[in-house]
């Protein structure tokens, strides 16, 4: 009875019919490892590398990295030419969603960009900060700063003027204060303030741009309410848009009083 062998342990699991598990994952661990063809003992588990594209992409330029879906924003686009003979790249503010994308894949994106679509031109940036709200579409000073020391020295020197089109109180304060220390000399001195459209036309033929519906309509409130580029709302209630009353308070006092 000493020598009796002891029973083998075993688990019971118990599912459902109804449910759609696969029971395999749960008997993996009870079952032996299937020895591979001409091995004599337990396989051990192969790994498998994933390709650099699904990882984010390969720094090293040897994959290709998918930027289809910051393509499907249409933030970034090379369009037509300035007078001036320089391409441009155009970017829309509004369009970067900065809380999705991070910085280093924005790199990527923007030195990928440069190299493959504006390699041996002369550039300009057309930069619409229109309705652009810092939270949601700004990546930030230092990160902009970043992105431009990143790009090889020939595609700085390429780099002619930046257009900023309808630039803030806010964003104006910002880069006059803090634009020379967290923005490099090179990009500081090329950016040139746009508070209109039709500021624009005079280094950039109509055609060569395309400007977004938004942006126009934004430009056209500016146009009437010029304070707002200084953060001031003069009629927040648009007060003056209301018909006049027929018969104010001042005109019925001159009638009673002609009563009297």
């Amino acid at each position: 009875m000493g020598d009796r062998q002891r029973p083998r342990d075993f688990s019971v699991v118990v599912l459902a019919s109804d449910l759609g598990v696969d029971t395999q994952s749960f008997l993996s661990p009870l079952l032996p490892r299937s020895s591979g063809p001409g091995e004599g003992g337990d396989s051990e588990d192969v790994w498998h590398d994933c390709p650099p594209n699904h990882l984010g992409g390969a720094e090293d330029g040897s994959e290709v990295e998918d930027f289809s879906d910051i393509e499907a924003l249409q933030a970034f686009r090379v369009e037509g030419s300035d007078k001036a003979g320089n391409r441009i790249f155009r970017i829309v503010g509004k369009f970067f969603p900065a809380l999705v994308i991070s910085g280093e894949r924005l790199k990527r994106y923007i030195s990928h960009k440069v190299l493959t679509e504006l390699a041996e031109v002369p550039i300009c940036i057309v930069y619409m900060h229109s309705t652009v709200q810092k939270a949601d579409n700004c990546p930030g000073l230092s990160m902009l700063r970043w992105i431009y020391e990143e790009l090889p020295p020939d595609c700085k020197e390429r780099i002619r003027v930046v257009y900023f089109l309808h630039p803030g109180l806010r964003s104006r304060l910002a880069l006059a204060t803090l634009g020379r220390f967290f923005l490099s000399e090179g990009l500081y001195w090329k950016i040139k303030y746009i508070s209109r459209l039709q500021y624009l036309w005079e280094d950039i033929k109509k055609g060569e741009v395309d400007i977004p519906e938004f942006v126009k309509i934004h430009d056209d409130i500016l146009e009437h309410r010029p304070l707002t580029d200084y953060g001031i709302e003069p009629d927040p209630l648009h007060l003056t848009q209301v018909p006049a009353m027929e018969y104010p308070f001042g005109r019925f006092e001159d009638r009673w009083a002609a009563y009297q």
